[in-house]
């Protein structure tokens, strides 16, 4: 499908969709600069993208997939997304691939997870199937046990792993667990999260001749968001041209981010995704921009609209509802998440604050909630990818707060 102009896709939204054509109620009639659209609020955007009574799509549902970007809960994001839409989008980000260096003939094991109408294992291998150049296409998943994984690589000789960064570091313990290296893969190619250094001692000595690249920056619910960029900067993307522009946007005041070197909140704009339009979407990232013509940036953490531990994404409004409703007493009173990481692996505190001790069985009741409302944390955890969720007690005065505004900082990245 080709990109629209801005003025034609704010056109399209604000016609056929109910969100959008309230969203835009006192925008003006001829759109040309994206700064004189509002920024989507995610809790309206996804309240409006219910069934029945869809209020965000801008036509029926006849001709389409359907994705959701999490783990279940009372109210999933759900994301369509046409068949000309789909098409364009896996047949970018395959050219991506080639950037990331996928060569001709390269046989990919894909290691992304499927099923629960998650996305990842269908998209990957759409954008293979779409690649501008030949390749020999595994279909492995992400739930296949490494050992089996690391067997295949020596069955096959498979020259690219194409997965999460702990399901590439868990085929790397599998195959050192052999007690050789795998010399035939030459790319390990990773989305879903950012890839800390402190997994490249494991990788390189399971794969010494495996160079190491992002996939691309892509969501569900976003879809394409930026492109690899070679180098050795795995974190530094750009977007896609012709299909999506990212704005980086300051925190506090919502203004752009002009200089190169200064955090800003990503968000991004969809040009040629019209049944749930994407614009001005918080895709939920910190980035920077990584040059002096704000053309390429580098990710630098997450948002306050939640958490990604590993592949596992926290919506702090739905972790936060959880805990308030297992909450009988209403011992909390304020909360954050932490994110950390020691021995190899992520893992998340929830910072609750109360005014005295906690009572006994509180705790243990409170992760039981987070975990039956997020079944993919315990899931991973019991997958050796991630730590055990916990929970640290502190005063109210001890929460962290924004230096500038005072207000409280959601989600803070200790990684």
């Amino acid at each position: 499908m080709p990109a629209k102009p801005l003025r034609d896709l704010v056109d399209f939204a604000r016609r056929n969709s109910p969100y959008y054509a309230e969203l835009y109620r006192d925008v003006p009639a001829v759109v040309d600069d994206l700064a004189q659209l509002p920024v989507i609020d995610q809790a309206a955007y996804w309240a409006a993208n219910t069934w029945p009574d869809n209020r965000l799509l801008t036509g029926p549902l006849t001709d389409a997939g359907v994705y959701t970007s999490g783990g279940t809960t009372g109210r999933p994001k759900v994301s369509p997304w046409t068949r000309t839409e789909h098409a364009d989008s896996v047949t970018a980000f395959g050219a991506g691939m080639v950037r990331a260096g996928l060569r001709p003939g390269h046989r990919v094991a894909n290691l992304f997870f499927a099923g629960h109408l998650y996305g990842g294992f269908l998209y990957i291998e759409g954008a293979l199937h779409h690649a501008p150049v030949e390749n020999v296409r595994l279909p492995v998943a992400g739930h296949t046990p490494d050992e089996d994984v690391a067997e295949l690589i020596g069955n096959f000789g498979v020259h690219v792993l194409a997965g999460t960064p702990m399901k590439l570091a868990g085929v790397a313990d599998a195959v050192l667990a052999q007690g050789t290296a795998a010399g035939s893969v030459e790319l390990l190619l990773f989305a879903g999260d950012l890839l800390f250094d402190d997994l490249r001692p494991r990788l390189t000595k399971a794969f010494p001749g495996a160079a190491i690249a992002s996939l691309g920056y892509a969501t569900v619910d976003a879809g394409l968001v930026g492109g690899p960029v070679p180098g050795d900067d795995v974190r530094v993307h750009e977007a896609f041209a012709d299909r999506t522009v990212v704005e980086l946007l300051d925190e506090v005041t919502g203004e752009p981010v002009t200089e190169p070197g200064v955090r800003g909140r990503v968000v991004v704009t969809n040009l040629f995704r019209t049944l749930m339009p994407v614009i001005r979407y918080p895709v939920g990232d910190l980035a920077e921009w990584a040059d002096p013509g704000c053309r390429t940036f580098r990710l630098v953490g997450r948002t306050i609209e939640g958490a990604r531990v590993a592949n596992v994404a926290m919506s702090y409004e739905e972790v936060r509802a959880a805990l308030v409703a297992a909450d009988d007493d209403q011992v909390m009173s304020g909360m954050q998440m932490v994110e950390r990481r020691w021995d190899g692996k992520d893992g998340l505190t929830l910072r609750l604050a109360c005014t005295a001790d906690p009572p006994a069985g509180l705790t243990r009741r409170l992760i039981e909630a987070v975990h039956a409302a997020r079944p993919l944390y315990p899931d991973a955890v019991a997958d050796g990818f991630i730590h055990p969720l916990a929970i640290e007690w502190v005063r109210p005065a001890h929460l962290a707060t924004h230096p500038r505004t005072g207000k409280l900082v959601q989600v803070l990245d200790e990684r």
